[in-house]
């Protein structure tokens, strides 16, 4: 837990004047998505709310909110732990994002769009591949979908997909061999954002839909092995 709870403490400026459950959550949410916690986590009240310096009851709402989110859950008697997601979470997981970001690629309007995130989240996902950082290509491979969201410009659109990609990276953490499944969509991403580039919004969502669909199979597969190990 202490390696875990590493520069938390500075994440206490971002809770600025009002310590809300809604701004512990989204600090939470947001070290769920980076893989700080990894599933299975139990997160200890006296910990977390030390160093975020929040109140026990501040905490336990923001515990709630994201119980609420499918992030947490409360086990009685034991304590609050990160999620283990099953192979059903991780397939409705996928599901909604092909309908979302799909949706938000066909929906684009005519071009230049604000692509500086996605190309952004390209190139840390290639400073990470060069330095073998393969937990750290994963989190910019998150990065780049939530910038791909972003050009809806909807916070609602946003909202949800903050949530969607947290589990995400729950999903990620049973996998055993991180680089062979982030290391290809690097190259797939960079795809799409040249067809983005080059204001061609078709060519982009197809290959959106076909990276989902195979991300899915290599995911589901190695969850389905994980699951049934002895």
């Amino acid at each position: 837990m202490a390696e875990q709870l590493g520069g938390l403490a500075d994440d206490r400026a971002l809770l600025g004047r009002t310590s809300t459950a809604e701004r512990v959550s989204d600090i939470l949410r947001s070290r769920i998505a980076e893989g700080f916690f990894p599933p299975g986590t139990r997160l200890s009240e006296d910990s977390i709310g030390g160093a975020l310096g929040v109140s026990r009851n501040t905490l336990r709402e923001a515990f709630r909110l994201l119980t609420h989110e499918r992030l947490l859950v409360h086990e009685l008697n034991r304590g609050v732990f990160v999620r283990v997601l099953t192979v059903e979470d991780v397939e409705d997981i996928y599901r909604t994002r092909r309908l979302v970001e799909c949706a938000v690629v066909r929906g684009l309007g005519e071009p230049p769009h604000a692509l500086d995130g996605l190309a952004d989240a390209v190139d840390e996902g290639q400073r990470a591949a060069r330095e073998g950082d393969w937990k750290g290509l994963g989190t910019a491979n998150i990065h780049f979908h939530r910038e791909l969201v972003s050009l809806a410009g909807s916070a609602r659109t946003d909202e949800l997909m903050r949530s969607v990609f947290a589990e995400l990276r729950l999903a990620f953490h049973v996998v055993d061999d991180p680089r062979r499944l982030h290391e290809p969509y690097l190259a797939r991403n960079r795809e799409i954002l040249r067809a983005l580039e080059a204001g061609d919004r078709s060519e982009a969502e197809k290959l959106l839909a076909v990276y989902l669909d195979d991300s899915l199979e290599r995911v589901v597969e190695v969850y389905r092995r994980r699951v049934s190990a002895p």
